[in-house]
């Protein structure tokens, strides 16, 4: 199985590009896909999340509690 790269390793344009896409497939994957593969999604995609919230906190509304709510424990709780 291929391992996505580290949160540190992916440019900011990456970073908003591999979002862009797990929000286009979300819907498939939810409806058509296993288990595991949901699971697999909504996982990246907090990874994802999170990792946005960290490099753009500016200009979010909240971003600290959103960022909290990830369990990251650099974030004001």
């Amino acid at each position: 199985m291929l391992h996505p790269p580290a949160m540190a390793e992916i440019s900011d344009e990456d970073l908003n590009r591999e979002l862009n896409h797990l929000y286009e497939k979300r819907h498939d994957i939810l409806r058509k896909s296993s288990a595991e593969a949901w699971a697999n999604h909504r996982e990246r995609t907090d990874q994802l999340e999170a990792e946005y919230l960290r490099r753009f906190s500016r200009g979010i509304t909240d971003a600290e509690t959103k960022l909290a709510a990830y369990g990251d424990p650099t974030a004001a709780g």
